[in-house]
């Protein structure tokens, strides 16, 4: 081969390679997708978890309707104030006061407290017990079954099953939510990170009833709303219930209560 044709055969490939960058060029300018700075920024500001707590699909789901202006933004459950703060200042608005939220159990019905009616060896997951007899081996239908489905939802590693019940560990809990979706009772709600005391029960049985299901259960007596010094307790369906916006944690309602259902947050 001479070198005329090794010129040419170059000149060729740089020809054929300038082409493809240009038609790639001109294509990248056709099909462009604008993207929102907005909505980077405030994706960049997001923690990253993808959790889903927020109820967008995962954090870019979420920067997406913040920069619409279709949801608040403060609407992420993991990164909390600091986060919503940042989101804040990027979109111009006011974050307002996003108190840190915390998940919390309502039932202290563990292997001590709770009457076992029979032993049970099945599939370990709460979300089964509607199918076996009386919604499971604790006589108390509507407490904590203490098979872990909660646990299995945490993505982060803050709750876990102690003695036949759940229990949310404070520090790490992001308030994400897929607990509370998770638990087929609906036993665990989110309460402030501040909060003082809870009702550590959900049972919806008269007094009786709950004794013989429960050591611990709420009776529903009424002893810790006359005692209550800011009105901050009901009893709602037979079971206690602690308003945590009137709630001022002095904790009278939990020395009072004759079933110790009552406890520290």
């Amino acid at each position: 081969m001479d070198v005329t044709s090794i010129v040419i055969a170059a000149v060729l490939v740089a020809a054929v390679g300038i082409l493809i960058g240009l038609f790639l060029g001109l294509a990248g300018i056709r099909f462009r997708v604008e993207v929102d700075e907005k909505e980077e920024a405030v994706l960049s500001a997001l923690p990253g978890n993808n959790c889903g707590g927020c109820g967008f699909a995962g954090c870019s789901g979420l920067a997406a309707a913040i920069a619409k202006g279709e949801a608040p933004v403060n609407a992420c459950p993991v990164g909390g104030e600091p986060v919503a703060k940042k989101i804040g200042e990027i979109m111009g608005v006011d974050a307002g006061d996003g108190k840190r939220m915390v998940a919390f159990v309502h039932c202290q019905g563990d292997c001590n407290k709770a009457k076992i009616q029979y032993e049970y060896d099945g599939a370990k997951d709460c979300r089964m017990m509607r199918f076996v007899p009386g919604g499971g081996p604790k006589a108390c239908r509507q407490g904590c079954l203490g098979y872990g489905t909660c646990v299995k939802e945490c993505p982060f590693d803050a709750i876990h099953v102690k003695n036949g019940i759940a229990v949310v560990d404070k520090e790490k809990c992001k308030a994400c939510g897929k607990c509370v979706s998770a638990c087929p009772n609906h036993l665990i709600t989110l309460i402030p990170f501040e909060a003082k005391v809870a009702v550590a029960c959900a049972n919806t049985e008269k007094g009786p009833v709950t004794m013989k299901a429960c050591d611990a259960g709420c009776i529903g007596c009424g002893i810790c709303v006359k005692n209550c010094p800011v009105q901050a307790v009901t009893v709602d369906n037979f079971c206690a219930v602690i308003h945590q916006d009137k709630c001022t944690g002095c904790g009278t309602c939990m020395g009072k209560c004759p079933k110790k259902a009552i406890v520290k947050a």
